[in-house]
C-alpha cells in the first residue's frame, strides 16, 4: 500500500501518535488499568501499514507508550522514582505487544471484509487487556471477572468498528482519487488518439495525392518517350520515370507510417464508439484545462438533446476538438464556449458556439481554406489555419455539411456540423 520510505515515516508517526492518544483515557475498574484512544490509534496503524510485522509494531508501540508514560510521570509527579514508574507502566508494553501478536496470529492483515475486521477487533483487545490485567493483578488478591471482560468487549466492539469505518473512508477517498486520475488519463489518451486519427486522415489524403502524382509522372514519361522530338527527349523521359519512381517510394514510406498509426489507434484499448455526451464532455474538459493554462476564463457548456446512438469516438473527438480549439483561440480573456448536440431525423447536428469577436461575413468562406486564419498570438504569430479546413473536408467526405452562423447572443461564431448517423453512428 505504501512505499518503503513511507513505511518508516508511518512507523515514526505511530510511535508518536499512539502514546499521545493514550493520554485521552479513563479508568473503568478503579485501578491503574486505563481505556484510552491509544488502542484504536494502534489498530488503525496496523491496518494501514502493510509489510511490517505486527509483532514488531506492537513492540515499538509498547516501548514508546511505556517510556512516554514514565517520562510524563516523572515530570508531573515531582520525583523520578524510575523503579516505581517502571513497575506502574511496564504492563502497557505487554498490552501492545500482545495486541500485535494476536493481530499477527489471526492474520488480520489478510482480511478485507469490514464486518469481519470489526468483529475481530474484540478478541484482539480482550487478548491485550487480559495480558495487561494479569501482570497488574499478579501478587494481589484481585482477579479478572466476567463483568470486567464484558465491559472491555463492549468498548472494544464500538472502538474497532469506529476504526474500520475510518479506514474504509480513507480507502474510499483513495480509490476515488485513483479513479479520477485514471479518468483523466483516459481522456488524455482519447484526445491523443483522436489527434493521431486526424493525422492519419491527412496522411491518407497524402497517399492519394502521391498515387495521382505517380500516375501523372508515368503518363508524362510515356508521352515524352513517344514524342521522339530529338536529342535530349530520352533524357527528359527518363527523368519523368525517375520522378514517378521517387514519388512511388514516398508513397510506400507514407503507407508504412499510416499502417503504424492505424495499429496505434486500434491497439489503444479504448472503445471505438462512445456516447455523444461523453465525447463532448471530454473535449470541453480538455480544452478547459488548456484555457486555464493560457490564463483565460472560459465557461464550457454542454447541451445535448438525444437520444443518440453510440458514435465513432475519434471522428467526433477530432471534429469537436478542432472547432472548440478554434473558439478558445478566438476568445481573448474570458467568454463562453458551448457544444450543442441534437438529432434531426437521421442526422446528428453538432454546434460549437462562442461569444468571441466573430468572423466578418466577407471572410466566412475563406476560413475553410487550409492556412487561412484571422487569429494571431501576442507575439504576432498566426494560427495554423488548418482546423476548420479539416472540419469541412472531413464532414463533407461523410456527405455532411458545415455552416458558419452567429455565435452566442449574436456574437462570436457558431460552427454547425450536420453528420449522417449512418456514417458516424454504430447503428441502433
Amino acid at each position: 500500500m505504501v512505499a518503503i520510505n513511507e513505511k518508516g515515516l508511518l512507523l515514526l508517526l505511530m510511535a508518536v501518535m499512539v502514546p499521545l492518544a493514550g493520554e485521552l483515557h479513563f479508568y473503568p475498574f478503579g485501578d491503574d488499568f486505563r481505556i484510552s484512544l491509544g488502542t484504536p490509534a494502534f489498530f488503525f496503524f496496523l491496518l494501514w501499514i502493510r509489510g511490517v510485522p505486527a509483532v514488531l509494531s506492537g513492540l515499538l508501540a509498547g516501548v514508546c507508550v511505556m517510556l512516554f508514560r514514565m517520562g510524563l510521570g516523572a515530570l508531573t509527579g515531582g520525583e523520578a522514582d524510575w523503579g516505581r514508574l517502571l513497575q506502574l507502566h511496564f504492563p502497557a508494553l505487554f498490552y501492545y505487544l500482545a495486541y500485535g501478536t494476536a493481530f499477527f496470529v489471526m492474520q488480520v492483515s489478510r482480511l478485507d471484509r469490514p464486518l469481519l475486521l470489526g468483529v475481530l477487533g474484540v478478541p484482539l483487545e480482550l487478548t491485550a487487556a487480559v495480558t495487561e490485567l494479569l501482570l497488574r493483578y499478579a501478587g494481589t488478591a484481585r482477579t479478572i471477572t466476567l463483568s470486567t471482560l464484558n465491559v472491555i468487549a463492549i468498548i472494544a466492539l464500538f472502538r474497532s468498528f469506529f476504526v474500520i469505518g475510518f479506514v474504509n473512508l480513507l480507502k474510499l477517498r483513495e480509490s476515488q482519487a485513483a479513479a479520477e486520475l485514471q479518468r483523466r488519463r483516459n481522456e488524455e489518451m482519447l484526445m491523443l488518439v483522436s489527434e493521431l486519427y486526424e493525422e492519419s486522415l491527412h496522411l491518407q489524403k497524402t497517399l492519394q495525392d502521391a498515387e495521382q502524382m505517380t500516375q501523372m509522372s508515368y503518363a508524362l514519361y510515356k508521352s515524352l518517350k513517344g514524342l521522339q522530338l530529338g536529342e535530349g527527349t530520352e533524357g527528359l523521359a527518363q527523368k519523368a520515370l525517375a520522378l514517378a519512381g521517387g514519388v512511388h517510394e514516398i508513397k510506400k514510406d507514407n503507407q508504412r507510417i499510416h499502417a503504424g498509426l492505424a495499429r496505434l489507434i486500434t491497439d489503444d484499448g479504448l472503445p471505438d464508439y462512445m456516447a455523444v455526451e461523453e465525447l463532448a464532455d471530454v473535449v470541453l474538459r480538455s480544452n478547459g484545462r488548456v484555457a486555464r493554462m493560457l490564463g483565460k476564463e472560459i465557461d464550457m457548456q454542454l447541451q445535448a438533446d438525444g437520444p443518440f446512438p453510440l458514435c465513432h469516438a475519434y471522428t467526433l473527438l477530432s471534429l469537436l476538438n478542432n472547432a472548440v480549439v478554434n473558439s478558445v483561440e478566438a476568445i481573448a480573456e474570458r467568454g463562453t464556449v458551448r457544444i450543442t448536440a441534437e438529432r434531426s431525423g437521421e442526422s446528428l447536428v453538432l454546434r460549437v458556439a462562442d461569444d468571441g469577436p466573430g468572423i466578418p461575413p466577407k471572410l466566412r468562406e475563406l476560413v475553410f481554406q487550409p492556412g487561412f486564419t484571422t487569429k494571431y498570438d501576442k507575439a504576432g504569430r498566426p494560427s495554423t489555419g488548418i482546423g476548420l479546413g479539416y472540419v469541412k473536408q472531413t464532414v463533407e467526405a461523410m456527405d455532411g455539411t458545415v455552416t458558419l452562423l452567429p455565435g452566442i447572443g449574436g456574437r462570436g461564431t457558431e460552427v454547425c456540423m450536420t453528420l449522417p448517423l449512418g456514417q458516424v453512428g454504430k447503428g441502433e
